[in-house]
């Protein structure tokens, strides 16, 4: 993620408007070319060099963007609804982990006066939060009655009957926002994936390649799966491997987040091995298996796949190369979704340590990640970015609005009992509410998840309650447990208070980061990459 300079902010700004405009003035050129072709009164032509990719930018935009844009608008297929016990307990969750309610539910409204949210919009909302559908309320009328009454205990005032101007940000019912990608963009894409080749093969990771009945079913081309003997046995999924030579440390599974693929890894990726005490013997090397997902990296392939589908294919390339072997499990941003339905899933049992950098999936009920990805409109120079080459892609705009369920996405606390998980978190994260989810990760188990606030603030008795803040609290041990240990990290250094031991849930928190900025500086960099060294020492 860039920074907020000004010079950022307009090398930005320049850049979104060279490449979202080349494409209406293809077209307008093309259009111009053909109606006065021949014509004696011609005052203007491009070299032919130029009208051939104007004209071939053109048929793009109108014969594959506009289609597939219509196409990718089809209705998501929701998973099957939770139980009503499911629900009443997820739905108590979320209430209970409720940092500032009117704010919480304006978000969620796409900031709407709380005034103009109304009984029915909030029903309508919760329709589809908690039974994956939209509509009316219906049988579970009397159900949703009582969310809206909790919420209302919660909120400390009443919603007024009937229905609002406030519109709820649904994300697999809204439509699907996108904008068009010239080729020269995807140009681009390609040269990177070819560059991001030859650098980790230059690491020594090998490139397994999906079926290449598939090949003419990704764009832009990958090249390079031509020249590679390695056959992924999942029939979506690729990845790449460096192989596990170590019997006494445990292998790393890294799952990438939105953006371009492994490129903005792959630092992260070769010095895996670089710092630790093994790396001149080859008999006792970290392997690195490094899953690549199309549908979130920038290119027009098959859709996102389902919780289910996804496992079966990690399942898969796990039991080709680490049958019955634990691992650590690493992820950044989307990747931690993925973690999430694995920690969920048979493999369960072969995830060792996990470490979850910039987790969209923890406390995945306030707004801020939603609202933050696909409803802000972008000021500054990171923001801009995130919109333009991220939020707007078509992958991935419609891999979170008709493939990301956020019920059976989130991560709670109780879901990582006794096991040993740290996450990272940068101050300045653009996307996730790093705050709420340093506080409520670091704060004690004690049976249940309200950690966010006192009890009583949870039964809406308590009017200004305050997040737990560790900061305040220093180190007391009612809140700095063997189990919790919180870091603060300015450049990468580590802190005269730090007290990371690698057991039970801690959280490594860098103070000036944004979003994926943990990867750009060596020192974040390495800091993180010691971490998972210790994790795969102690297993």
């Amino acid at each position: 993620m860039i920074g907020t300079s000004r010079a950022e902010y307009l090398f930005i700004r320049i850049c979104i408007f060279g490449l979202h405009y080349l494409a209406p003035f293809c077209i307008f050129y093309s259009v111009y070319a053909v109606v006065v072709h021949g014509s004696k009164s011609v005052l203007f032509r491009l070299p032919f060099v130029v009208e051939v990719y104007a004209a071939a930018e053109s048929l793009f935009f109108l014969l594959i963007y506009l289609p597939y844009h219509y196409y990718l608008q089809r209705d998501a297929v929701h998973p099957p609804a939770p139980s009503k016990r499911e629900r009443e307990v997820l739905f108590n969750l979320c209430t209970d982990n409720v940092t500032e309610p009117e704010m919480y539910f304006r978000k969620w409204f796409e900031g709407a006066n709380i005034s103009d949210i109304k009984k029915e919009n909030v029903k309508e909302w919760y329709a589809w939060a908690f039974f994956n559908r939209g509509g009316p309320p219906g049988d579970d009328d009397v159900e949703l009655e009582e969310y809206v009454s909790a919420s209302e205990k919660l909120l400390e005032r009443p919603f007024e009957a009937g229905r609002g101007k406030a519109k709820a940000l649904r994300l697999t019912l809204d439509r699907v926002h996108m904008l068009h990608r010239s080729l020269i963009w995807y140009s681009i894409i390609a040269m990177i994936d070819t560059i991001t080749f030859v650098t980790l093969r230059y690491h020594g990771f090998r490139f397994y390649r999906t079926p290449l009945s598939q090949f003419f079913r990704l764009f832009p081309l990958r090249g390079h799966t031509l020249l590679t003997a390695y056959r992924s046995p999942a029939k979506y999924t690729s990845y790449w491997y460096r192989p596990h030579t170590s019997s006494t440390k445990l292998p790393v599974i890294f799952i990438h987040g939105i953006g371009i693929g492994l490129h903005p890894y792959t630092g992260f990726l070769s010095e895996l091995n670089s710092t630790s005490s093994s790396k001149k013997d080859p008999n006792d090397q970290i392997g690195v298996l490094a899953i690549e997902i199309m549908p979130i990296s920038s290119r027009i392939c098959h859709h996102a796949l389902s919780r289910q589908e996804m496992c079966d294919e990690i399942s898969a390339i796990i039991s080709h190369h680490f049958p019955d072997q634990k691992f650590v499990l690493a992820s950044h941003s989307y990747g931690t979704v993925v973690s999430t339905h694995l920690l969920k899933s048979p493999l369960a049992s072969q995830i060792g340590p996990m470490f979850l950098m910039d987790p969209v999936c923890i406390l995945l009920h306030l707004p801020d990640v939603a609202y933050n990805f696909t409803r802000r409109k972008p000021k500054r120079a990171n923001e801009y970015q995130l919109y333009y080459f991220a939020s707007m892609d078509m992958g991935v705009a419609h891999t979170l609005g008709r493939c990301f369920f956020w019920n059976e996405n989130m991560l709670w606390k109780k879901d990582v009992v006794r096991r040993k998980i740290t996450i990272s978190l940068g101050g300045r994260d653009i996307i996730v509410n790093s705050e709420a989810v340093r506080r409520y990760w670091s704060a004690p188990v004690k049976g249940y998840e309200k950690t966010l606030m006192p009890k009583d603030y949870a039964n809406g008795s308590v009017k200004d309650a305050v997040l737990v803040d560790l900061d305040e609290v220093g180190g007391s041990e009612e809140l700095r447990t063997n189990e919790e240990a919180v870091m603060n990290h300015g450049d990468g250094d580590e802190s005269e208070y730090e007290e990371w031991r690698g057991s039970g849930t801690e959280v490594v928190w860098f103070d000036d980061l944004d979003h994926a900025q943990v990867f750009d500086n060596t020192s974040t960099r390495q800091n993180v990459i010691r971490k998972i060294q210790k994790y795969c020492e102690d297993g």
